[in-house]
């Protein structure tokens, strides 16, 4: 009995520790959510519902609007998105189930070196490297061949949304692809070699088996990339073009939520243009609660039809 005191006393402190930074989080994130709508309230009031649907930004006039931002936060991450999903999972299958061990460490080695590189370098790599490339060969090629579509036509101008899109991709990318590439390799070897046993191809354990049994973790790889993206600041502000202006061509410049705060919260000295981009980051911290929300239904959907 003597032994068992300090054992269960050391449980009682674990567990109220682990309470209590549970509570943190949560008042952490109400007071987040307290401070930007109460710093934003004068927006609203202003603008009222306008201020979601008006994609006229003007300082100058003291027109504020958050349309075309909300437009392209969410237009490239979506391209981002359609882009890395399908890279990522085929690179992870590639790393887990066909390339050699000692190629896979190389090329996995790589990937988690892509993912500690600053967001600021993606960018300033994106503009002076990347943005070129897209202007001279890229673009036009989407020009001549796909120009039928208001989403490739244009002056190609190497920054703009596509561009965006892409640098946004290759920042998710490692992210996504390293964490699908760990949850692969968690499938039970007896599993998958059990399914060869019985006559399956290669690609049929990968399909039925590998991605069945790690499709949750991949879901779930996917909303963090989804999360990186849709608030990523530098690297979308250097190619983006930073133009509030909404245009169904992916070649011209446009703004996030995230990057028009960067280029001008410094210079937000009237109380009424300072309270409209608090209120573009109030709609962006409210858009990542509405899509963490989404995942955890998902993933919820997912867990019941898998055990079902």
């Amino acid at each position: 009995m003597g032994q068992g005191t300090p054992k269960n006393r050391a449980d009682l402190i674990f567990r109220w520790l682990s309470v209590a930074c549970a509570i943190v989080v949560v008042v952490i994130i109400a007071g987040i959510f307290i401070e930007l709508s109460r710093h934003s309230s004068l927006a609203f009031q202003q603008f009222g519902f306008n201020f979601l649907i008006d994609d006229n930004w003007d300082p100058v006039s003291h027109q504020f609007g958050a349309a075309s931002s909300i437009y392209g936060t969410l237009v490239s991450t979506l391209i981002a998105m359609v882009i890395a999903v399908p890279m990522s999972l085929v690179i992870a299958l590639f790393l887990v189930e066909l390339a050699p061990p000692r190629l896979s460490r190389i090329i996995g080695g790589g990937i988690e070196l892509l993912a500690a590189i600053p967001s600021i370098i993606y960018g300033m790599w994106g503009l002076f490297v990347f943005a070129p490339f897209m202007r001279d060969y890229v673009q036009p090629l989407l020009g001549d061949t796909l120009g039928f579509l208001p989403l490739f036509q244009g002056p190609p101008m190497g920054i703009g949304m596509l561009t965006a899109g892409i640098i946004l991709a290759l920042m998710i990318l490692p992210f996504i692809s390293a964490i699908t590439r760990d949850v692969l390799q968690m499938v039970p070897k007896v599993v998958k070699e059990s399914a060869y046993g019985v006559g399956a191809t290669t690609w049929e354990v990968t399909r039925k088996v590998s991605l069945r049994y790690g499709l949750r973790g991949t879901i779930g790889a996917m909303f963090l990339g989804l999360g990186r993206a849709i608030g990523e600041t530098m690297a979308v502000t250097f190619v983006i073009g930073n133009a509030a202006a909404i245009s169904a061509s992916l070649f011209a410049p446009s703004h996030t939520i995230a990057s028009s705060l960067a280029n001008e919260f410094a210079e937000a000295v009237e109380p009424l243009y300072s309270s409209s981009l608090v209120a573009l980051g109030f709609i962006l911290f409210v858009i990542t609660i509405i899509f963490q929300g989404i995942a955890h239904l998902w993933l919820t959907r997912v867990r019941k039809s898998v055990e079902g």
